[in-house]
């Protein structure tokens, strides 16, 4: 078939098999993607319906490039394929198929901030001390237990370990309670709820078993058991199913993920017939075979030997680097090089490394050289205060039930609505069985609020009323354009006239411009259809290939991206790989996995960084180089010496320490006046507004630990942090 031929034998293979289940294992740059779209497009020839066909991704971007493929190849019959996230498909599923749940169709979709901020409303509300129990620690512990499908009465029945077990039972109880009076859902209620409509309504199961013919599975070693089990559910044992993963890539183990899933597929389904992807088609042989020499250190494989015909390639340069300024000064120097000598651009090159943290020395360095870069997986656009603002605004115009949204913007611009305003109101709606939303309209009954603050809502409330009976009449773009204007937010923020205030009204003014575009490129989608979109964005779907910049991200960012040059950071101990402390999911194979993944990402070149010393949590700490890096086959790599190619000299911790702070811009924290303590609010100029949880030392070595705005934690030396306390 002449569809195929630009595929090799092994791969025709995999696309041609239409008689029960099978199972790709896909070895890293061994052209899984390709052979997915390749098998859609062969779906079609074969005469299967567009709308017959499920392909399930883990990213929109991963969605959207393989819809983009199979339409060169299939113009007309491509449009009405289903294919998207896991989440997004469902969401779908679930808003078709709403009268048969409890939830409207206008529900809608808490992101991690959202679901966070819920549940420190909920902490607040049941006196939880959260200097005791971090929300964040409680929200990870809600979720990773809904992926286990394991509802609140179960949790507290047979769960229950300690007193945060205790504490979370009580939280995770009301938070769905909740979630479902504000009709709405996060991203796990997504799969759960689906799984819940298929098992309790077999007719709308059989619905979509008729519907969908075919179901394929990317980057399947990704799936928690909800997603194992919908499929399971969704598709008979002996059914039409294609998934495709790599055991050695699964990275994912603490948001859920099961590696195990790809053996038991091979167990629950009837007659698996196995496809092994063997062939690299990114990197040279050097990186693969380093690539290789790590992962074979784990155990329980799903056996493959990934070969490749590309060149043999140079060796890995591993960099033995004094600290995190040196390392960046001599990636920097590494950059100029390969750009001067192969004539490269900078977005041939990629920086990954294991914590978000690593990025600031980056940042600083690349800035002063004056070299371009892109942060992938920073504070993401729609994650952005003033952004989730607007988006809140039109959450409730979508749901008015969605009480975390109203709550947001209940004094967003400010209009005298306080927090002592709001409790009254809240306890109304409890005592009356209204919603907060109701409420509003009934505010005058609400006693001990001023008739200045009543007029104050009702004229909110008024607004509202006003946009959402405004929603089908305009198109998205108009919607929010006229509330921005009506809101005066553009007004305000001008008025305000800072940085901070000026850099909010330029993403206020990128919002609009986005909304707008999006508008006119789907002039007949739903608010709600939008919001979904929204909210269910990963950090990498807004990643820009093609801009000239080097691209700055963690490890696990980098998953299913690919570069020329690959610079893997941070190589040391307790690092990388992470201490158990700091990361209690994280197992040996899998840190071992994720510098398999760091590694494969490269095509041409990689190089390999380690620093004797690092400045971590405070304080200047000595640094052994990872196992990882001995574990590494010898004639893959060569060391060089860092301080720029000079021999290092062996530094006192406080030279070090100097070193470190020197050229940073900084200002002293003058404590005259003011007094740090545990939950003080605090405002920094990068990282926005924050609360103190722990204060430690005293003197210049006083350092606090803050809880910034998106569960963004900085443990900051005072000295040198430019910290204003705002109470």
């Amino acid at each position: 078939m002449s569809l195929l031929k630009e595929l090799n034998p092994i791969q025709q293979e995999a696309v041609q098999y239409l008689d029960g289940p099978q199972i790709i294992i896909a070895g890293a740059g061994s052209g899984k993607t390709r052979v997915l779209t390749y098998k859609i497009a062969y779906l079609l020839k074969k005469n299967y319906t567009p709308e017959s066909i499920l392909a399930l991704t883990f990213t929109n971007k991963a969605a959207n490039e393989m819809k983009e493929r199979v339409k060169e190849m299939i113009p007309k019959r491509s449009e009405a394929l289903w294919m998207g996230t896991f989440h997004s498909i469902f969401a779908r599923i679930l808003r078709i198929e709403s009268k048969h749940t409890d939830y409207k169709s206008n529900f809608s979709i808490y992101d991690t901030i959202d679901s966070l901020s819920l549940i420190q409303n909920i902490m607040s509300d049941l006196n939880i001390d959260a200097d005791k129990f971090q929300a964040g620690a409680m929200r990870h512990r809600i979720s990773f237990v809904k992926n286990h499908m394991i509802s609140p009465e179960e949790f507290r029945k047979n769960h229950i370990r300690s007193f945060f077990d205790q504490k979370v039972a009580d939280v995770y109880e009301e938070y769905e309670k909740r979630m479902l009076s504000f009709n709405s859902m996060d991203f796990d209620d997504l799969l759960i709820k689906s799984i819940e409509l298929f098992t309790s309504k077999k007719n709308i199961l059989q619905k979509y078993r008729s519907q969908f013919k075919y179901v394929l599975v990317d980057e399947f070693q990704d799936t928690n058991k909800a997603q194992y089990e919908l499929l399971k559910v969704l598709v008979p044992k002996n059914g039409l199913i294609c998934v495709v993963g790599d055991d050695a890539q699964s990275i994912y183990s603490w948001r859920g993920a099961n590696v195990s899933n790809m053996q038991d597929f091979i167990k629950d389904f009837s007659k698996v017939k196995i496809f092994k992807l063997e062939q690299n088609y990114r990197s040279t042989k050097t990186i693969l075979r380093a690539a290789d020499s790590i992962i074979k250190n784990n155990s329980n494989q799903l056996p493959k030997t990934l070969w490749t015909e590309n060149k043999e390639g140079e060796q890995i340069m591993l960099i033995k680097c004094t600290d995190e300024k040196d390392e960046a000064a001599q990636i920097i120097k590494c950059i100029k090089h390969e750009i001067t000598t192969n004539k490269l651009s900078f977005n041939d090159f990629a920086v990954l490394y294991r914590t978000n943290a690593q990025s600031r020395i980056m940042e600083d360095i690349f800035r002063r050289e004056k070299i371009p870069y892109t942060i992938i997986g920073g504070v993401e656009f729609y994650k952005r205060k003033e952004i989730k603002d607007m988006i809140a605004y039109l959450r409730v115009i979508a749901n008015p039930n969605d009480e975390e949204s109203l709550l947001r913007i209940m004094n967003f611009p400010q209009r005298g609505i306080g927090k002592t305003t709001i409790e009254r109101m809240l306890a109304f709606a409890k005592r009356h069985r209204l919603t907060l939303f109701q409420t509003m309209s009934r505010v005058y009954e609400v006693i001990d609020i001023k008739e200045r603050i009543q007029r104050n809502v009702k004229n909110f409330r008024i607004v509202l009323d006003k946009y959402i009976n405004l929603k089908t009449a305009l198109s998205i773009g108009e919607l929010t354009r006229s509330l921005v204007d009506e809101l005066e937010i553009v007004q305000t923020f001008k008025e305000e006239n800072t940085q901070e205030s000026l850099q909010r009204l330029e993403n206020i003014n990128q919002l609009l411009m986005s909304i707008s575009d999006y508008s006119k490129e789907n002039p007949d989608v739903k608010l709600e259809q939008f919001l979904e979109e929204v909210s269910l964005l990963s950090d990498i779907d807004n990643y820009d290939e093609n801009k000239n910049s080097v691209a700055l991200l963690t490890f696990h960012s980098a998953k299913g991206l690919e570069w020329p040059i690959v610079f893997v950071t941070g190589c040391e101990e307790d690092l990388f790989p992470i201490a158990s402390k700091f990361s209690f999911d994280t197992s040996l194979e899998e840190e071992r996995r994720l510098f398999y993944v760091a590694l494969t990402r490269a095509k041409e070149k990689a190089y390999i960084t380690h620093a004797r010393s690092r400045y971590r949590f405070g304080e200047v700490a000595y640094q052994s180089r990872s196992r990882f890096i001995d574990e590494l086959d010898p004639s893959t790599y060569y060391e060089e010496n860092g301080l720029l190619g000079r021999k290092a000299n062996r530094k006192t911790k406080k030279e070090i320490y100097r070193e470190y702070f020197q050229n940073i811009d900084y200002e002293d924290f003058s404590q005259e006046g003011i007094t740090l303590k545990i939950g003080s609010k605090v405002m920094h100029d990068k990282f926005g507004l924050g609360r103190v949880t722990d204060v430690q030392g005293s003197g210049d070595m006083l350092k606090a630990t803050v809880h910034f705005e998106g569960n963004n934690v900085k443990q900051l030396m005072l000295k040198f942090a430019k910290l204003k306390v705002l109470n």
